[in-house]
């Protein structure tokens, strides 16, 4: 573990160099981990892991599309691929990765197999800063971990393969056997972490629902449909209102952001550009900060917990979400979008 300095502020970072993959093998030789749930962390995390040499086993509904998708990547039924309960049965580290709401309902059948010495791995502080609301309350003699990997299963997926890395955040909420740290680097490590920085549940579920509820999504999805009106509106066609709202964004400006920061990705466009982008950040930031604070607030508080826990333990929960993405879907900015992504050199 090293201190970095990020910005005049330390904090506590581990990487690939000071903890390498064979450290991390050897510290969970003697471990099986079941990986419960294969939606959105599940595969990624799972088959990393695999790849990377450790015993791993899948725990999921037999019958189910999830079961089926884990057979097509090489689960194994008997052998890798088990009931929820058998593979919670057989695991020394349980990776807890079914949604918040499935965590609620099969909580249950977890607890009962959470022997002394075992390990319960989350990758989101959801389940337990909010114990008091989702039920999920370990036993005191087990550790309690966290990965957050920081984007989708499929991300993580995706650079794994490619030889890269998605950070993460690593937390110990509970070390009942003294090998919880070790046991939560290690983890970070074999499920494919760029590197991992320190945090807590708490933390976590705060920043990472403000996130999603913010610029990763609500706010961007937001921010966009504005931009995109407000030029339909002044007569600018679809592909243009597109290409400059979204596609110079996320094809041309994000990824060098993404390479040296933004202020090289400033550099790198016209001083007409620069001089605007400069004259404006404020104002947007000014704008949206109120916003930003109200959704922090409700995050604290538990309202948005609250709010997913209730919306997504409904029957009908799954018909109206795809009704509501069906409408985003479908809107004239993403029609738009499906026809310039088909028009790309790449596609034909």
């Amino acid at each position: 573990m090293a201190k970095i300095n990020f910005g005049g502020v330390e904090e506590n970072v581990v990487t690939r160099e000071e903890f390498p993959l064979e450290k991390a093998r050897e510290v969970l030789k003697e471990e099986t981990i079941a990986v419960i749930g294969y939606g959105v962390q599940g595969p990624g995390q799972s088959l990393n892991l695999r790849d990377n040499g450790f015993r791993v086993i899948v725990g999921q509904r037999k019958g189910s599309k999830s079961w089926d998708k884990a057979v097509a990547d090489g689960w194994v039924p008997g052998e890798t691929l088990f009931e929820i309960e058998e593979a919670a049965e057989r695991g020394t580290i349980i990776q807890y990765l079914l949604s918040d709401a499935g965590q609620i309902a099969v909580w249950p059948t977890i607890k009962k197999h959470l022997t002394a010495g075992k390990a319960l791995y989350f990758s989101h502080g959801f389940g337990i800063t909010y114990k008091e609301r989702t039920g999920i309350i370990p036993p005191a003699d087990v550790d309690v971990i966290l990965i957050a990997p920081k984007g989708s299963g499929t991300s993580l997926r995706r650079m794994f393969l490619q030889g890269r890395g998605l950070n993460s955040s690593y937390a110990v909420f509970q070390d009942a056997t003294g090998r919880a740290m070790e046991r939560v680097i290690a983890l970070g490590i074999g499920v494919g972490s760029g590197y991992l920085f320190e945090t807590d549940f708490q933390r976590e579920v705060y920043s990472d629902l403000t996130g999603e509820r913010g610029t990763l999504m609500g706010a961007i999805q937001g921010i966009f449909a504005a931009q995109y009106d407000t030029l339909r509106a002044h007569g600018h066609t679809p592909s243009e209102a597109f290409n400059e709202t979204i596609e110079e964004l996320t094809q041309s400006l994000m990824p060098l952001v993404a390479e040296n920061g933004m202020d090289w990705m400033y550099a790198n466009c016209s001083t007409t550009a620069q001089r605007g982008a400069l004259d404006w950040w404020k104002r947007f930031r000014d704008a949206t900060k109120p916003v930003f604070e109200e959704l922090y607030e409700s995050v604290r508080s538990g309202n948005e917990a609250q709010i997913s826990i209730d919306s997504n333990s409904k029957p009908d929960y799954r018909t109206k979400l795809n009704e509501e993405l069906r409408e985003m879907r479908e809107s004239e900015m993403w029609q738009a979008g499906a026809v310039v992504r088909k028009l790309r050199p790449e596609n034909n």
